[in-house]
């Protein structure tokens, strides 16, 4: 299954294109919630817009607050040809499908008001506008061509890094190969855990296969 296959191409010109008119990302509060994610290249706390984006936040935090996150990886590296600096970094449960939650509509950025910036946090999804699930994407320069446009919806921008994008610059610039066009890391970066800082946690009370032993 690939993920955020459809924008592979233009994603690695897309650090140089300009950034929309409206470039401030919001400051901490006003229904954000921070969510630590711990990685084994260093932390990274993301402020999740809950106000504007509901559904994307409700189905993030959904994932965070059952602990599907915990154990995951961070396993692609989309560098831009023209600015090796640039691009984005991607994670989750991949194919995981022991730790997906059920589907939920897309909130485009048209809808939300947010946009695809510097360090914006986003739903990774195949072709179907409402498969977003459990892949998330961070980037590294502003990406407009992710927004809605004519043509396309784009992705579902619902946050963005408050803490941490050394982090992220260093999981970009690791070596990549294999699928997904040669952007897959070889070595991916483990997501130890991810926890919300903010608010009481909602865990769905669903059953958590991926945590069952096996008998053999």
């Amino acid at each position: 299954m690939r993920f955020v296959s459809s924008f592979a191409s233009f994603a690695l010109i897309a650090a140089s294109a300009p950034a929309p008119a409206a470039t401030a990302a919001p400051a901490h509060g006003g229904g954000l919630v921070r969510v630590r994610f711990t990685t084994s290249e260093g932390p990274v706390v993301i402020a999740v817009d809950t106000r504007h984006a509901p559904k994307t936040s409700a189905n993030f935090l959904a994932y965070v607050d059952d602990g599907r996150f915990n154990g995951v990886t961070f396993y692609r590296s989309a560098r831009s040809r023209n600015e090796q600096t640039k691009g984005f970094v991607q994670g989750g449960i991949r194919t995981d499908a022991r730790r997906i939650l059920p589907p939920f509509p897309l909130e485009t950025t048209a809808m939300t008001g947010l946009h695809h910036l510097d360090g914006t946090i986003s739903m990774a999804r195949r072709a179907e506008a409402g498969s977003a699930g459990g892949n998330f994407f961070i980037t590294v320069g502003p990406m407009p061509t992710m927004d809605a446009h004519p043509g396309s919806p784009g992705y579902a921008a619902f946050g963005h890094v408050v803490s941490g994008m050394p982090t992220i610059h260093r999981i970009l610039a690791k070596p990549t190969g294999g699928g997904m066009g040669g952007q897959l890391l070889l070595h991916p970066v483990q997501l130890v855990s991810a926890v919300r800082l903010d608010g009481k946690p909602r865990p769905t009370g669903m059953v958590k296969p991926w945590l069952m032993k096996t008998h053999s």
